[in-house]
């Protein structure tokens, strides 16, 4: 059973939350998978979801995960309003980041961290909108992209979850979000899924 204390943390944190944003690279796609499949219907916070992709359109990520998924899953056009209870994709080869508007901004702008998308970019553009009503996640992933972002997030308010590197097939991107102090709470993906799910029930 959940510790009385966790409960209340979670409930705490649930109910501030209105944007979950979500970073992988290498290994991140099966986690992600998960994580969006035990979404409910009723998932009340917006998502934005970055992974590293080869930069070529056309992708088939947005497809694919709409499968898994309870909630509908767009790659959103500049300027698109960012709704709740909706996934929203980055497109490849743009960074996607948060408008102060709340609207989704694309950039071609130079890659961050080897990555176009880049996690930081998302991760940080959503903790200056959003600050203690956002939450992020950084899944697996072979490079350093997302701690910078994860600690934006956590000195502006916001809640940060990291993947267990050990459960991670590559872990040197929670690994590194780990070692510079950006996780609140680091878990298994199937803890992960689990917890998020559960966040509807408790508002």
């Amino acid at each position: 059973m959940q510790p009385a204390a966790d409960v209340e943390q979670d409930s705490r944190d649930a109910h501030a939350c209105e944007l979950v944003v979500i970073g992988g690279s290498a290994g991140g796609m099966e986690v992600l998978n998960l994580l969006l499949a035990a979404l409910p219907a009723r998932f009340a916070p917006a998502v934005m979801i970055v992974m590293h992709l080869p930069p070529e359109p056309p992708s088939y990520l947005v497809h694919a995960l709409a499968h898994r998924c309870a909630l509908p899953v767009i790659e959103p056009d500049a300027g698109e309003e960012i709704m709740p209870g909706r996934v929203h994709v980055a497109p490849p080869g743009y960074h996607m980041l948060v408008e102060v508007d709340r609207t989704v901004a694309l950039s071609t702008d130079a890659a961050v961290r080897f990555s176009r998308p880049s996690i930081d970019v998302l991760f940080e553009s959503a903790a200056t909108v959003y600050r203690e009503r956002l939450l992020a996640l950084l899944l697996s992933g072979a490079n350093d992209d997302g701690a910078q972002g994860l600690q934006c997030v956590r000195a502006l308010g916001g809640i940060t979850w990291v993947q267990e590197p050990g459960t991670a097939s590559s872990p040197d991107m929670p690994r590194t979000a780990i070692e510079r102090g950006a996780a609140d709470y680091i878990y298994s993906p199937k803890t992960m899924a689990r917890r998020l799910a559960a966040w509807p029930a408790i508002l």
